[in-house]
């Protein structure tokens, strides 16, 4: 069940009398009540010297790059590892580094992170650094195995790491054991991004740069910073907003790197016009469908090349992974949900859900928890096999369950039962046993049970209240693409009204399309989709809808449309 509810705003605020009250409002609801609150320059960015373990960082990277040293970068194999590893790599280049490589899992070879059989191939290159980005505070023994290996090793990662941390020369990790920088939400891309913004620093304090070795300007890259960041879903406090929002800049200025560019080409979105919701759902997808599916190597390769032609290349092979991935995602949907209807038979749906089927794809299993997560309103797990003996986890969480700390109880309940795990509040990973599967699906019921009310099961739609005939214009919609950037932590302004149906069509026999109206004269274009079983929106009818605005471009024409996320009969 879901219900619309109407974000609480403070009575009193210091945003600019010049902005209109519809974007007070917004602001005001996501906790921006200040006018400091607002800026989104540089400037404003929290010092790179506050996270710890920074100057252990950039005396390992620094004396790597005096004394020539081989690096080798242990990247994740999704969009945040992928943009963290092409910050690092084009980074530490620029800066003088002549022997930089780079590594990525295999997903379903090797699993994630920094593995003993990754530690293993690494060794086959013989680096006198090894670098993770997004990966490797859970490593404990493979960072040891490492270094006995003759490897220095420094860590790079944003995730909550266990009791003790692992022995590396150095970690650099806001969600670090005593760290206590103020943005805990960086992802992955972001902390590598501000390991070299240090590493510049210093090296420029060294007299490092000069006419043969010109300083770069690191700003260039924050294109791969807002994709990565965005991509991962980190919740965009102040701070993630300004690097989201000046990576934005770099793109609409013409000043992103070429397969960002070719990405959004083969996207079907206009650079010169990105905004943050472009990331999120059309290039973040085709970037990451090379880890699911294949080898993000190819990501990886498109976010490197200075060759357009290149890029452009690689960015159709990459468009052409989702289209695969989404075949299989479709597939696998359809499977869970028919396994679902049939634990409904007879007994009630579980509080916390848990799939597995054999022919699962462990590259798409997260997709599918998260698909899962929104329809049902529950925490879902969805298994992929991990080997002949093993099972591989996806966790997807709502609201008051938090998805690490509640496989960290079963862990701790049931010694031995998972084999490793880590993550987020929002989303985890974890490694099983197939023998242990029923034992853990009732774990996970059990402590979803206790950490979850009736009411947490109720899906909470979080309207900015309702806008009048007026306001239904491209003009607002302008202004709130100027309010962003939006995402994670800082949702993109939806708001309800009570509208009647005048017409209604169905569109590809699944969407609704519909003119709507607020006072029985204007006439409100809006589309519902995948709604086209919902009978009972006929001429005539009343129906109370939750809905973002939106530009819907064809023929050359810009028209407004209003995008329906929620809707219920109320006469």
């Amino acid at each position: 069940m879901s219900k619309i509810t109407r974000r609480y705003l403070p009575l009193k605020d210091k945003l600019p009398e010049s902005l209109s009250p519809i974007l007070r409002g917004i602001y005001a609801a996501r906790g921006i009540t200040e006018e400091n609150h607002l800026n989104t320059s540089l400037s404003d960015l929290l010092r790179p010297e506050l996270l710890q373990g920074m100057n252990s960082a950039v005396s390992l990277l620094a004396d790597a790059l005096q004394k020539n040293l081989r690096m080798l970068i242990v990247a994740d194999f999704d969009a945040d590892g992928a943009t963290a590893c092409a910050v690092a790599v084009r980074a530490l280049k620029a800066m003088g580094a002549k022997h930089v490589e780079y590594l990525i899992p295999d997903r379903i070879l090797h699993g994630y992170g920094l593995t003993s059989a990754i530690v293993e191939i690494a060794a086959t290159k013989s680096p006198d650094l090894l670098i993770t980005v997004d990966n490797g505070i859970s490593s404990i023994v493979e960072v040891a195995m490492a270094q006995s290996l003759g490897m220095k090793v420094l860590i790079t990662d944003h995730h909550v790491p266990g009791q003790i941390e692992p022995p590396a020369d150095a970690i650099v990790n806001p969600n670090g054991l005593g760290d206590s920088f103020q943005s805990k939400s960086l992802a992955g891309v972001g902390v590598i991004f501000y390991v070299m913004l240090a590493l510049r620093t210093h090296l420029r304090t060294q007299g490092w740069f000069g006419a043969n070795r010109p300083e770069p300007n690191l700003g260039r890259l924050l294109d791969l910073v807002a994709l990565g960041t965005v991509a991962d879903v980190v919740p965009l406090d102040q701070n993630n907003r300004i690097l989201v929002q000046q990576g934005l800049k770099q793109m609409r200025l013409g000043r992103s790197c070429h397969g960002i560019a070719a990405l959004a080409r083969v996207s079907r979105c206009s650079i010169n016009d990105i905004d943050s919701t472009d990331l999120g759902f059309r290039i973040g997808p085709r970037l990451n469908a090379a880890g699911r599916i294949d080898d993000m190597s190819i990501g990886v390769q498109c976010l490197l090349s200075d060759n357009p032609e290149e890029a452009l290349y690689l960015a159709e092979q990459l468009d052409h992974l989702n289209d695969q991935r989404k075949a299989i995602e479709i597939e696998m949907k359809d499977q869970a949900i028919e396994l679902l209807e049939k634990i409904q038979i007879g007994s009630d749906l579980p509080w916390g859900i848990v799939l597995s089927e054999e022919d699962w794809h462990p590259g798409v299993i997260g997709i599918l928890a998260s698909r899962l997560k929104d329809r049902f309103h529950r925490p879902v797990v969805a298994f992929a096999p991990g080997g002949e003996q093993d099972l591989r986890g996806s966790v997807r969480s709502i609201s008051g369950f938090h998805a690490r700390d509640a496989l960290a109880t079963i862990a701790t309940k049931q010694p031995g039962m998972i084999l490793r795990f880590g993550g987020h509040a929002a989303a985890a990973g974890l490694t099983i046993k197939k023998e242990n599967f029923i034992l853990f699906s009732k774990e996970f019921d059990i402590e979803a049970r206790q950490r979850l009310t009736v009411e947490d099961l109720q899906e909470e739609i979080l309207s900015d209240g309702p806008l009048e005939p007026e306001d239904f214009t491209l003009s607002l919609v302008e202004q709130i693409k100027e309010a962003g950037p939006f995402g994670h932590g800082f949702p993109a302004p939806l708001f309800d009204n009570v509208f009647q149906c005048v017409e209604k069509r169905v569109l590809k026999e699944h969407h609704l399309k519909l003119i709507l109206s607020t006072n029985g004269s204007n006439r409100i274009e809006a589309i519902a989709f995948g709604q086209a079983k919902e009978t009972w929106v006929v001429p005539g009818s009343t129906l109370r809808a939750a809905y973002r605005l939106s530009c819907n471009e064809y023929n050359e024409k810009k028209t407004l449309q209003v995008r329906i996320e929620f809707f219920e009969n109320v006469g």
